[in-house]
């Protein structure tokens, strides 16, 4: 299993999420307004985009993680 990936532009305003190798995107398809879905050669969600996102103050980021 890949790492979770999380990349945020400030500056383009963008916070990127992939859960498998980025090298594997076949296909981005927007999902909604300001989102788009990364998939790979099979379908398979690999990662998303939400675009226009402000994430304020990147200083402090706190991230809760949930296994189920």
């Amino acid at each position: 299993m890949e790492p979770v990936k999380i990349y945020y532009d400030k500056l383009g305003k963008t916070l990127t999420v992939w859960f498998d190798d980025p090298k594997k995107e076949f296909i981005a398809e927007e999902a909604d307004e300001e989102l788009l879905l990364m998939k790979d050669r099979n379908g398979k969600v690999i990662g998303f985009e939400r675009l226009n996102y402000n994430l304020g103050n990147v200083d402090i980021l706190p991230v809760e993680f949930i296994s189920v």
